[in-house]
């Protein structure tokens, strides 16, 4: 049964969200136990600190062991600098108050961090994928989460472009796990398209995350919440579906705006979370349905300086495309991951290719740090960010021309209801 609350109209205070923690908390048999409890990265907002700081407070003097994972997917690892700042609390507090909660990072880019824990056949793959695609595709987690009695998992909840809402078991994969899956499902997602998957419950490639977390076979308990602003607008615990579920559909609510049409010119404005193209192409992917065919959106985000701290060579190699320059010509990109084209792709947003010949849906412009040789090479357009004046761009809706602060979270759409979920 799910414990929580959420309000589309006002926020919960700390108060409500604790009691939300310790009800939760106070339902399960946590002595003796090795907790580890999972938590994203600072590309997620949301009181993630708070977090840390209830689950030390309630659960770490009753469990044998409480640790903290840090669910990186492929992004850069984090600095403990970086960690501390994240989660707000001082190096002090670190060694002292908060001593004997170890926090870890993912180490996706160590080989030996991952553990196979089964595999997806390919009649698996050919049946969620109603035929799209037949591979067999082997489940890889950091073997970390075996070490433990119990996995505790926060997470926020928003659209999303590749599983439809975030959260949950997305928490696991790609959060901890192998490329392997990470790859086959972005790729999925990306073939599907932005447009299809955002903002729906309902997913081929949520199917995929599911069924690699069937796999895993360590009790999980988890909190989704629902962030909007920073601030906690719902708090749900409970089992993966049930939990997750909850939290979705207040999501939809309050991270989805529908604005009744469509702009000429879309300008976003990335938070400094963002601190590559390839998280801050969530700009584009929670834009792009509002903008008009043969539109222009801009990212803007002057403090990003690189497309990608991880996956920068291969981006350089392939640049940004629509989804059939891949998909029609799949042999000659058989070695480059499917979450790099998936990430492509989704930045070029809808488009053709026909005869040779790419004809994007909307221009994607990169008023960004990253210099316009790059930008060109890397098939993105430019502007320079020191030539937009924000404030002569709002105000102006009525002559087709958008301006969103925090882009990134909140899914924009020309129009429709809650009710097509």
């Amino acid at each position: 049964m799910v414990k929580g609350r959420g309000s589309e109209k006002g926020y919960l205070s700390d108060e409500e969200a604790c009691g939300v923690i310790r009800e939760a908390l106070s339902g399960m048999e946590l002595r003796g136990k090795k907790v580890l409890a999972i938590i994203p990265d600072h590309t997620r907002s949301g009181p993630t600190g708070f977090f840390f700081r209830q689950f030390c407070e309630q659960a770490g003097d009753k469990a044998r062991k409480l640790d903290f994972l840090v669910a990186l997917g492929t992004h850069p690892v984090m600095t403990e600098e970086k960690i501390l700042e994240y989660l707000g609390i001082s190096a002090d507090e670190k060694r002292g108050k908060y001593g004997k909660f170890n926090i870890f990072n993912h180490r996706w880019d160590l080989p030996e961090t991952f553990k196979t824990i089964g595999k997806m056949s390919k009649e698996d793959i050919r049946d969620i994928t109603n035929g799209l695609f037949e591979e067999e595709v082997p489940v890889t987690i950091n073997k970390m989460l075996f070490e433990y009695d119990l996995i505790m998992i926060y997470g926020p909840v928003f659209p999303h472009e590749v599983v439809g809402f975030s959260g949950g078991d997305k928490y696991l994969f790609p959060g901890v796990s192998g490329r392997e899956v990470i790859n086959f499902f972005h790729w999925l997602g990306a073939v599907i398209t932005n447009i299809e998957i955002n903002g729906r419950k309902s997913t081929r490639t949520r199917e995929v995350i599911e069924r690699a977390a069937s796999f895993v076979d360590v009790p999980r308990f988890y909190f989704c919440s629902v962030v909007a602003d920073g601030r906690l607008k719902g708090l749900f615990a409970g089992d993966s579906k049930e939990a997750w579920s909850a939290a979705a559909d207040l999501s939809a609510k309050v991270n989805m705006v529908y604005k009744g049409r469509t702009y000429k010119k879309v300008l976003g404005i990335a938070p400094e979370m963002y601190d590559d193209l390839w998280t801050a192409g969530k700009v584009m992917y929670k834009l792009e349905p509002v903008v008009e065919d043969n539109g222009e959106l801009i990212i803007y985000a002057p403090h990003i300086k690189e497309v990608s701290g991880t996956h920068g060579k291969d981006l350089d190699k392939i640049g940004y495309h629509v989804r059939d320059y891949f998909y029609k010509r799949m042999k000659e990109f058989r070695d480059v991951p499917g979450g790099v084209m998936a990430h492509s792709t989704h930045v070029k947003g809808l488009g053709t290719y026909i005869d040779g010949e790419e004809a994007p849906r909307i221009k994607v412009i990169l008023a960004t740090g990253i210099p316009e040789e790059k930008c060109r090479k890397i098939n993105l357009g430019y502007m320079n960010p020191e030539e937009i004046d924000i404030s002569k761009w709002e105000g102006r809706e009525d002559e087709g021309i958008l301006v969103v602060h925090h882009a990134g979270e909140v899914l924009h759409k020309p129009g429709g209801n809650i009710n097509e979920q």
